[in-house]
C-alpha cells in the first residue's frame, strides 16, 4: 500500500478518492468488526504492509481491493471511463467491481470472503519463478513435484507455481541448480489449483448473494482467456479462479485486440505495484502500445 500512500499524500484528488473508495469498502469491515481501513491508512500513522498482513483476515484483501477501486477510479477522473477492464486472478473482483457489476460493498464483501476462504482452507503456497511455463512444467516434473502446477503465466519468461509448501521447495531448489530465479510469494495459501474444487464451490456459494448488473464496458478474464459475456454464471467464472491458472498474455492480447483500427492503446495498472505493467511491456515489445504504472511512477499526471 505505500506507493498509493506517497501517491496520495502528493495528490489531492487521488487522496479524496481514495477516502471516498475506503469509506463504502469500510462499510463491510464495520460489518465484520475489523479496523476500518478509511481512517487507518489516511490517518497520520498508516500501516505497513507487514500491519496489513497481520491484522484479522480479510484486512489485506479489502486494503488491496480499495487500491484498486481507489486507482480505476483516479483514472477515470483523469482519463475518463476505459473501453475494457481487465482481471487477473484477485483483481477479477475489483474489474467487476470498475465495471459496474457490483457495487463496492458487494465487491470488498466477496473480497472479504475470498481472503477467508484463502486463509482457512486453501493449505500450500506460491512461487515465483524466472522462466516461461514449459520450463517450468519440466523443473516441476524434475523435482517430484506431482501437486505442483503452473498457477499463473505471467509473461513469456515468467510464471508463478502453486502447491504443498514441502513439494515448492524441492521445485526451488532445482531452480536454484539450474540457475533460474524463483521466490516464494507472501501468501500463506495457495489458488489456481484443481485440488481445491471444494473451496471454489463454497466461493461461488458466497458470490451467489451479490446479484450480478449489467457490465458498463468490456471485462477480460485472464483465467477465462476471454471477455465475460451477457448469460455468464459470474459466480462459476469468479470461482474459476481458484481452481485454473491465469494467462496475462492471453488478457494483454484481449486487451489490445479490443481498440478500434487506429485507435491508441494504453494500458494502465489499476494496483499498488508494476509487476503486471512490466509483463505487459515484455509481452508487447515492439508494439506501439504504451504501458504505465501509475503508482511506481513518480512523475505519473494525476
Amino acid at each position: 500500500m505505500s506507493p498509493l500512500l506517497r501517491a496520495a499524500g502528493a495528490h489531492g484528488m487521488l487522496r479524496r478518492v481514495m477516502g471516498e473508495v475506503f469509506e463504502e469498502v469500510d462499510q463491510v469491515a464495520k460489518r465484520r468488526g475489523l479496523p476500518l481501513l478509511e481512517p487507518w491508512l489516511l490517518g497520520p500513522a498508516p500501516p505497513s504492509g507487514r500491519d496489513l498482513a497481520r491484522a484479522p483476515v480479510g484486512v489485506a484483501q479489502l486494503a488491496l481491493f480499495g487500491a484498486s477501486l481507489t486507482v480505476h477510479r483516479a483514472l477515470i477522473e483523469r482519463f475518463g471511463p476505459p473501453d475494457a477492464v481487465v482481471g487477473v486472478s484477485f483483481g477479477e473482483i475489483p474489474a467487476l467491481t470498475a465495471a459496474g457489476v457490483f457495487d463496492v460493498p458487494q465487491g470488498a464483501a466477496i473480497a472479504w470472503e475470498l481472503g477467508r476462504i484463502l486463509t482457512s482452507s486453501c493449505p500450500g503456497g506460491l512461487t515465483l519463478l524466472g522462466c516461461g511455463q514449459a520450463a517450468a512444467r519440466g523443473m516441476v516434473s524434475q523435482a517430484g513435484g506431482r501437486e505442483v502446477v503452473v498457477a499463473c503465466v505471467n509473461d513469456f519468461q515468467e510464471c508463478v507455481v502453486s502447491g504443498p509448501v514441502d513439494q515448492l521447495r524441492r521445485v526451488e531448489k532445482s531452480a536454484a541448480a539450474m540457475g533460474i530465479a524463483s521466490a516464494r510469494l507472501r501468501l500463506p495459501f495457495s489458488s489456481h489449483h484443481p485440488a481445491l474444487g471444494r473451496q471454489a464451490e463454497e466461493f461461488a456459494q458466497v458470490v451467489r448473494r451479490h446479484p450480478a448488473q449489467p457490465m458498463s464496458c468490456a471485462v477480460l478474464s485472464a483465467v477465462a482467456r476471454r471477455p465475460y459475456v451477457p448469460g455468464d454464471d459470474v459466480p462459476a467464472r469468479l470461482a474459476d479462479c481458484l481452481l485454473w491458472p491465469a494467462h496475462v498474455p492471453d488478457a494483454v492480447a484481449l486487451a489490445t485486440g479490443h481498440a478500434l483500427p487506429g485507435q491508441r492503446v494504453r494500458l494502465f495498472e489499476a494496483g499498488t505495484g508494476s509487476a503486471l505493467a512490466a509483463n505487459a511491456r515484455r509481452i508487447l515489445k515492439g508494439r506501439s502500445v504504451t504501458v504505465h504504472a501509475p503508482l511506481a511512477d513518480p512523475g505519473f499526471s494525476w
